[in-house]
């Protein structure tokens, strides 16, 4: 997608996302300690982090006007995040400053390709139903938000808080994206009015009950999924690609063969690249498979946020993948 294809789709709408800002610490090591157990590791990273932040970052990078709602402490993880998302130039003017907690906290270990995370939520579960609620406010009346914008919103603040915003978005016309990470649920009439629901195959089987091992349980996931909102589910399969069943048809997408180097970003990333290219006017399908591409190069690289992929990029790694014949 080049400059002059997204001109041409951008209508004035959006990507809020309403997430998680963490700082992540992370550290790489041979395996997972077993209780008690003190392991050597190697290659520590302090970077950028937190499910809501990432997508934020993948969703500019992408080539969306990206404006985050959230919280940090008053502390310098807080100062610095928020500087880190304003150099995406995502706009900031709806994350709180907060005296009464500390920033988000992620501790990572990496071992093997994969990853084991602890998260401190911190400021991320400090704002109300009714403060998230009148962020969304904020931003309709200035202009940043509109009829058509994309809402985004993952399972790492506090859900109450979120339920009402994800309600009030799509009351006021906003597509809604929900990304139930870590797994979790929301009220019935909440599911309502999802119109996406995006998650992966361990929180495809705690939400709705089936596993997606094969394509024929990836269906019965994917309706199952679609009852409960009314609307599209994606889930992401690891190696296995993705499936997605929406108006547009059931369609099962091939993961792309990287070398994997961390996943720590990899959901956020194919999260954020599908609300960016929703929001620019692409159909489901056609903002899966460029998801899909930007994920696989992210789990190719080392870290967060640093891992994920700009537009021209992805671009270029489809067409060397190509020339390669892959």
């Amino acid at each position: 997608m080049d400059e002059q294809d997204k001109e041409m789709l951008r209508d004035g709408r959006t990507v809020v996302v309403f997430g998680s800002i963490n700082q992540d610490l992370s550290v790489a090591c041979e395996r997972v300690p077993r209780t008690g157990e003190t392991l050597h590791g190697h290659d520590f990273i302090s970077g950028a982090g937190g499910k809501g932040a990432n997508q934020a970052v993948a969703a500019a990078r992408i080539g969306a006007v990206v404006h985050m709602v959230g919280a940090v402490g008053a502390d310098v993880f807080g100062d610095a995040l928020v500087a880190g998302l304003e150099g995406d130039g995502i706009g900031c003017a709806c994350v709180e400053r907060r005296e009464d907690t500390s920033t988000g906290v992620a501790i990572i270990l990496r071992s093997d390709g994969d990853n084991r995370i602890v998260l401190s939520a911190g400021a991320n579960t400090a704002l109300s139903p009714a403060q998230a609620c009148r962020a969304v406010d904020a931003l309709f009346e200035r202009g940043d938000a509109c009829v058509g914008s994309v809402f985004l919103a993952q399972g790492e603040c506090d859900l109450d808080a979120t339920a009402a915003a994800i309600e009030h978005a799509h009351r006021r016309g906003m597509y809604t994206i929900f990304n139930p990470a870590p797994a979790c649920s929301l009220p019935a009439p909440t599911w309502r009015e999802v119109d996406l629901v995006c998650l992966n195959e361990t929180e495809c089987e705690q939400v709705c009950g089936i596993a997606p091992v094969d394509e024929a349980s990836s269906r019965r996931a994917l309706e199952a999924l679609c009852r409960m909102t009314g609307g599209a589910a994606v889930i992401t399969l690891g190696d296995r690609g993705s499936a997605m069943l929406s108006e547009e048809g059931f369609a099962q997408l091939p993961a792309r063969s990287v070398e994997v180097v961390d996943t720590t970003a990899a959901g956020d990333t194919y999260l954020g690249a599908f609300a960016a290219m929703r929001s620019l006017g692409f159909p489901l399908i056609d903002a899966a498979c460029e998801a899909t591409c930007a994920s696989a190069l992210a789990v190719s690289r080392l870290g967060a946020q640093a891992s994920i992929p700009t537009s021209d990029e992805v671009t270029e790694w489809i067409i060397e993948q190509w020339q390669n014949g892959c």
